[in-house]
């Protein structure tokens, strides 16, 4: 079944994506996404293109607690290891020396 071209008002509409603590929806632009790679792997991505499986958090607050309510881990699909942990927070800090 072929897909209709999309309207107008559709071409203007932004995808919105979803903090998985908090619940609070925002643009990809606004979120700070992290993504399982295809190792299993989980990091932060700073460009939000990397190829995986991700899920999004607003906030360092929202971070600790989704980290807290296993919620990344949820979303993610594979339990979260120290080294994962350290992963994220290398990458968050790396991002926020360059911004």
């Amino acid at each position: 079944m072929r897909k209709s071209a999309p309207t107008e008002k559709q071409q203007g509409m932004k995808r919105r994506r979803t903090c998985v603590a908090c619940g609070r929806q925002a643009d990809k632009a606004a979120l700070l996404r992290l993504v399982r790679t295809g190792t299993g792997a989980v990091c932060f991505d700073g460009s939000g293109t990397q190829a995986g499986r991700g899920a999004y958090v607003c906030s360092g607050a929202c971070l600790e607690a989704a980290y807290k309510a296993r919620r990344i881990e949820r979303a993610l699909r594979v339990p979260l290891t120290q080294e994962d942990r350290d992963r994220i927070a290398e990458g968050l800090f790396g991002a926020a020396l360059e911004a």
